[in-house]
């Protein structure tokens, strides 16, 4: 039997959410009978406001700029139906499982809240889906962060209600033949509710959650990897003495420094080793301040999107103690854009690092004596290969693309929507680019683990230690070493598949 989540008893952290996305765990909404009764006062406080002849925005008006237009009683059921069908223009891929499965977990946490005026069906009905693998298929590309996710979660809003489609374990099927697979009855949503489901910040939420766990792993598999370089390349590993860290204690320097002396099997107690160079190059040397810098970067994510995770983060919101509608603006994405800009930075950045290892490496100049581009093979036919020449291009033409979108995406905020949203945070952007460029940086991580090993075993195998030698044995279960030049692409994917299946031995960080 799964374990089982209690949406709403408590605040929710990043890897619960991740593992609910996964479907290691199971969702379920707080059976206590008092968070019930706060649900169900929410619902009634916007029902009174109405009754009492009050406005209640996307209930008795019109939405975004028509706020102005009072819906006339008669219509405003019509309303819970028209919102979610009219921003259906999302563009581009179909989020992946995984992403969709991450989005639908993320608004069920924030509906639980329990300031949505949503009744616990609604939210019961999302952790069922969920369970089910019930999931919309999303359209990544039309939000611009700011009034939430407006197009994106119109998908899922569409799902409770029987429209558009879904993704069965693997199978698109209408959403009407999904429920009906389930036995179920689509939600005949109220007006609020559509308006609570489309209007948050549960996209640029569940992608930056996916995206900060990946570039979390990345700090940790590139403070390995410049422990191979620093070895491949005789370098000095008195460059990560702990003392050094310590005056000048920034916390993701200060690990960094800690990882890269264990894989290294560093002891400053020892005398150090015969090095090549008194310094080495900065991509070596600086290596603990700039992974330092990713993994301060993810801490600060890590608390911005927790807090966006557990919010209520659409409009109107409810007081269920006062029974007061609220009108304002959580559902602007500028706390998450600016965090995931900064992971993207500083990711794009870690690429770079790992780039410009592999060009040590490479270079008989850099690398004290290692053969050029890593051939292996000996006399004249060593002239006839190329060995990790094209690796290179292809990591800097990689590394080179991660950059170019590592530009904040909040620097282009604009005014759309009849300039309602005349000041919006295009967070899910950033999301999105956030996850482009951990796809990228773990690309030219994988190649810069390949030429690593092959340096080790150029080296000889028998001085690999540790985890340099774990990593190693790892990586030639599924690649045998470089000799005759051959196709790498299979090589770069196997790679990639140890490190995005967990199956890197890397430790607990």
């Amino acid at each position: 039997m799964w374990d089982e989540a209690q949406i709403g008893r408590a605040s929710v952290g990043i890897d619960e959410l991740l593992a609910l996305a996964r479907g290691e765990r199971r969702a379920v909404l707080w059976d206590d009978p008092a968070y019930r009764a706060r649900l169900a006062d929410g619902c009634a406080a916007i029902e009174r406001r109405v009754g009492r002849g009050l406005p209640v925005y996307g209930v008795t008006t019109g939405v975004g700029s028509a706020v102005v237009d009072p819906v006339p009683p008669q219509h405003r059921d019509e309303v819970a139906q028209n919102l979610p069908r009219s921003l259906g223009v999302g563009t581009g891929r179909i989020l992946d499982e995984l992403e969709a499965a991450a989005v639908v977990a993320s608004r069920a946490i924030s509906l639980a809240a329990g300031h949505s005026g949503v009744r616990a069906e609604v939210i019961e009905r999302l952790c069922e889906l969920l369970n089910a693998r019930v999931l919309p298929r999303i359209p990544a590309e039309g939000s611009v962060g700011a009034s939430g996710d407006l197009a994106p979660l119109s998908y899922l809003a569409a799902l409770l209600a029987g429209e558009r489609e879904a993704t069965v374990r693997g199978r698109e099927l209408s959403a009407a033949d999904a429920h009906a697979a389930l036995g179920i009855a689509p939600l005949e949503l109220r007006p609020k509710e559509a308006l609570a489901l489309v209007n948050g910040t549960s996209v640029m939420t569940a992608l930056g959650c996916l995206a900060l766990e990946r570039a979390e792993r990345l700090a940790r598999l590139a403070c390995a990897l410049t422990a191979i370089a620093s070895d491949a390349t005789n370098g000095n590993p008195g460059h990560f003495d702990a003392r050094i860290a310590r005056w000048k204690p920034h916390a993701g320097q200060i690990r960094a420094t800690a990882w890269i002396a264990a894989d290294l099997d560093f002891d400053p107690a020892l005398p150090l080793p015969a090095a090549a160079r008194l310094q080495d190059a900065y991509s070596i040397r600086c290596a603990p301040q700039a992974i330092g810098v990713l993994l301060d970067a993810a801490v600060l994510a890590r608390g911005v999107l927790e807090v966006e995770l557990n919010s209520a983060n659409d409009n109107p919101l409810v007081d269920p103690d006062s029974g007061e509608v609220l009108h304002g603006g959580n559902f602007y994405g500028g706390h998450v854009c600016f965090a995931l800009d900064a992971l993207k930075s500083a990711t794009a950045g870690t690429a770079d690092l790992l780039d410009r290892q592999l060009a040590l490496l490479c270079q008989s100049r850099t690398s004290d004596g290692l053969p050029a581009n890593l051939i292996s093979v000996d006399g004249e036919r060593r002239f006839a290969h190329s060995g990790f020449k094209a690796m290179q291009i292809a990591a800097s033409a990689l590394t080179a693309e991660a950059q170019k979108l590592s530009m904040p995406a909040s620097a282009f905020s604009r005014s759309t929507e009849s300039h309602n949203q005349d000041k919006v945070s295009l967070a899910t952007i950033a999301a999105r680019d956030a996850l482009r460029i951990v796809e990228l940086a773990e690309t030219v991580a994988a190649i810069l683990l390949l030429a690593g090993c092959q340096a080790l075993e150029l080296r000889g195998r028998e001085r690999a230690r540790g985890r340099r030698r774990a990593l190693l044995e790892a990586v030639r279960k599924e690649v045998p070493m470089l000799g005759d030049d051959r196709r790498q692409d299979h090589d770069i994917a196997r790679v990639l598949g140890l490190l995005r299946g967990f199956a890197l031995p890397l430790g607990d960080g």
